[in-house]
């Protein structure tokens, strides 16, 4: 088997978007060189990458080595929402196999959002027309597409000028989304992936980022099911690097931000403090990632490597369950 993760830089949304020009791409392009002149090729294939990856001409070169090779393969646009695990990570995801007949669960020219022993969400697939995939972007359902650079949960922080912000820059629409989103009770709720014996303290968000961000971060309680994509910069930087946990959930969020704006830095930071936000664990993202319990870091793995590592991680229930339809 090979299995794949090719830098994502150049297909994030956020990002130039250089595609097969970005020099970081050279080694995956080689890989597609060299693929169909090796002796023995391998039988399966699994790769992983960021939502945009399939509209880039990286991944028609891999579908079009692919087929010179005789594979057949599947494309999937998934997160760990489709297993009922409250995270919000949108991936793409290929896998491929060589041999005659398609997969039985196959849909040629589409890119499935669930797993196929999966009832759909929503009705609808992602169909690549051949010459169109730069014009037919898919949106994936709302609750999915977050921008890592987002200050809420899939949303930009900004609303449209028809739209008011309710409260917390939020719009009425945003706040309707979350609370769908937290009535799914195909989720989980947070709390089952939540540390109990751990020393908080150092979790806290400090004053100044409290006061500087709190209007931008997305904020969740331990009886929520959802949270956002928790990023390489989660711990370190505040803006859209995922979700923070509210502890104090006998507090009413719309009360500390009512009027909040014109109260002095001192009374905003009283109220902000009663909610007793932190940031997730270490643990508790690897929990929400799948990682087994007996799972941890060295001890010479600073705090901030450790997010840094969690933000470029997979799903373990994901790719478990992508690598048991490969070889099933």
């Amino acid at each position: 088997m090979i299995s794949m993760s090719p830098p994502c830089q150049p297909f994030t949304r956020i990002g130039l978007q250089g595609d097969v020009s970005d020099p970081r791409t050279n080694s995956f392009l080689y890989i597609l060189d060299i693929l169909p002149r090796l002796l023995r090729l391998p039988k399966y294939i699994l790769l992983e990458n960021v939502k945009g990856f399939e509209t880039s001409s990286a991944r028609d070169k891999l579908v079009e080595t692919l087929k010179k090779c005789g594979f057949k393969y599947q494309e999937f646009l998934l997160s760990p929402t489709c297993l009922g695990i409250p995270n919000s990570r949108l991936r793409y995801f290929l896998i491929a196999k060589r041999q005659s007949e398609l997969f039985s669960f196959q849909a040629p020219g589409q890119i499935l959002e669930n797993f196929p022993d999966q009832e759909p969400k929503a009705s609808v697939k992602h169909r690549v027309t051949a010459g169109l995939e730069k014009e037919s972007c898919f949106m994936p359902p709302k609750e999915e597409y977050i921008d890592p650079n987002s200050g809420s949960d899939g949303g930009s922080g900004r609303c449209s000028e028809k739209e008011a912000f309710v409260f917390k820059l939020e719009t009425a629409k945003e706040m309707e989304k979350k609370q769908n989103q937290d009535s799914d009770l195909s989720i989980q709720m947070l709390k089952d992936f939540l540390e109990e014996d751990e020393e908080m303290s150092q979790y806290f968000l400090p004053p100044k980022a409290l006061l500087r961000y709190a209007f931008l971060l997305d904020i969740v309680t331990p009886s929520c099911r959802r949270s956002t994509c928790f990023t390489k910069g989660y711990g370190h930087y505040v803006e859209g690097t995922g979700s923070v946990l509210q502890t104090a959930e006998d507090v009413k969020l719309q009360s500390v931000f009512k009027s909040i704006e014109m109260l002095s830095e001192e009374e905003k930071l009283m109220k902000l403090s009663t909610l007793k936000l932190r940031y997730f664990t270490p643990r508790e993202i690897a929990n929400l990632h799948g990682f087994p319990p007996e799972f941890g870091f060295p001890d010479k793995i600073t705090m901030k490597q450790r997010y840094r590592l969690l933000g470029n991680s997979l799903n373990v229930h994901v790719v478990a369950k992508l690598i048991s339809l490969l070889t099933g």
